[in-house]
């Protein structure tokens, strides 16, 4: 970055005393901070990379201190960087802010066939680091593996189930299979069972794989009982909420069976509890029916979702509330893939044999349309924009049956008047914890940057330590003049 942008990134720091996903600020007044590492491998893994400021000091209220001696920082900085696996390269840039010299270190983000980057002296299991928020947490085994599962284009879906037998497997499905796959594709023609099962990815060196399990199975949940369907219908807009009668749920399932029976008995579960409206086709005059929400976005859930063994004790989730449906995949998006690129690139397959299986046993066209599909579907029947969330440990689908743009004006009007109690509430001074609970979240962090942090900004809240904003004994309180 120039000179003037890192002056105007650290006065925007120190007025809103804050950290963010790609911000960390470090005091270098009395010498280099000499574990840098955590931070280092955490913006080197995610997709932004981040930036370092050195010479404001957080534990004191975000006060502006400077650096040591510029030249010897970024040597010592670059000494760290040089510990990481694979090396970071930072670009450092300098300035001077009332007579005080300030550094950054900018990280940028390692490609994904490189993560994670870590700390060699760590090792790649402790050494290896996300963020989260303003916080450097350590990356769990599922992501270090996941990162490593497209470097070495492994597949899960094609791992073999070594406790299964071909007894265990529907025959006369195999059968009917092989025989589709015969008229489409000649060559199998040529090849004999063995070496067609083999092709198929039903069998791995003649043991059943996990893809053959779920499409082929008599029982697939014997053998991973987990990999199922948990359906649930929630009278309200959380979980928690109870209807007239105090039922938690209004209708709740556990589908099991083959993909193909899972994914109809969920298509029969959702019908069951969404509306379906009948229109008049305008091109072709005839009658059709359309569903609540697009029910597309199930079958990509079973097809895409993570089935490595991190995973595998975790089913797919279908949340029906009053205002929407949410479907939670276990794993996060695969490989490059980003939420900012669903249905405009083309993504890596995660489970290709299932893909294929899917084209002949669910009919499905492998041609990456789902997503685009999912918003053509919602744009029609004039609902807002779906809304897709990767989180670290699952992929989320959020549909609302509002027309566009009544979510965002109701989220407004119930912002508005959350943030009305909280200064309500705020009359005397309350803690971190205490305006968390009164919200009802359990995250601090979440329910701080989302209300209260905008109330101070807005000069409608008060810090009652403004010159230690971090301190644990911090409360805040409506400021002076604010009329509710």
């Amino acid at each position: 970055m120039l000179s003037e942008e890192l002056i105007d990134l650290a006065k925007k720091i120190i007025l809103q005393k804050e950290e963010t996903q790609i911000i960390k600020v470090k005091a270098a007044h009395g010498g280099c901070p000499k574990r840098l590492y955590d931070t280092l491998s955490s913006f080197s893994n995610q997709d932004t990379g981040g930036t370092l400021l050195f010479g404001i000091d957080e534990s004191n209220g975000f006060v502006l201190t400077g650096v040591y001696d510029l030249q010897d920082l970024q040597k010592k900085v670059t000494e760290q960087c040089n510990q990481m696996i694979p090396p970071v390269r930072a670009v450092f840039t300098c300035a001077e802010i009332d007579g005080k010299y300030i550094c950054s270190a900018e990280i940028p983000a390692v490609d994904v066939t490189e993560r994670p980057c870590y700390y060699a002296g760590a090792g790649k299991t402790k050494g290896s680091y996300v963020r989260v928020g303003d916080a450097d947490l350590p990356m769990t085994n599922y992501e270090i593996y996941s990162y490593e599962a497209f470097r070495r284009h492994v597949h899960d879906d094609e791992r073999t189930v070594e406790r299964a037998q071909m007894e265990m497997l529907d025959q006369d499905k195999i059968s009917a299979y092989i025989s589709r796959m015969k008229m489409s594709r000649p060559g199998f023609s040529r090849l004999n069972e063995e070496q067609i099962l083999e092709m198929l990815a039903i069998t791995r060196n003649g043991v059943p794989t996990l893809a053959s399990i779920l499409n082929f199975g008599i029982y697939p949940q014997g053998y991973f009982p987990q990999l199922a369907i948990t359906a649930i219908v929630v009278p309200g807009k959380e979980i928690g909420e109870i209807g007239r009668n105090t039922e938690r749920f209004v209708d709740n399932k556990r589908i099991e069976g083959t993909l193909s029976e899972m994914f109809s008995e969920s298509i029969s579960f959702c019908l069951r509890n969404m509306r379906v409206s009948t229109i008049i086709n305008p091109e072709t005059g005839k009658r059709e029916d359309r569903t609540e929400y697009p029910i597309g976005a199930i079958l990509n859930a079973l097809i895409h979702r993570d089935y490595s063994y991190y995973t595998e004790g975790t089913p797919i989730q279908i949340d029906f509330f009053t205002d929407r449906l949410e479907i939670h995949s276990p794993g996060g998006l695969y490989g490059r893939m980003t939420v900012e690129d669903l249905g405009k690139a083309r993504p890596d397959l995660r489970n290709p044999a299932l893909a294929i299986m899917a084209e002949s046993l669910l009919h499905t066209e492998n041609r990456y349309s789902g997503i685009p599909t999912i918003r053509r579907e919602m744009a029609e029947a004039g609902l807002s924009e779906p809304v897709f969330i990767n989180r670290r440990n699952e992929f989320v689908v959020i549909l609302y049956n509002q027309k566009r743009n009544a979510v965002n004006d109701g989220e407004d009007e119930k912002q508005d008047t959350l943030q009305d109690e909280i200064l309500k509430f705020c009359s005397v001074p309350r803690t971190r914890e205490e305006i968390a609970e009164f919200v009802g979240l359990e995250t601090i962090y979440y329910a701080m940057n989302q209300y209260v942090l905008p109330l101070i900004q807005a000069g409608k809240l008060m810090m009652t330590m403004p010159d230690k904003p971090k301190s644990k004994n911090q409360k805040y309180v409506i400021a002076k003049g604010i009329k509710l």
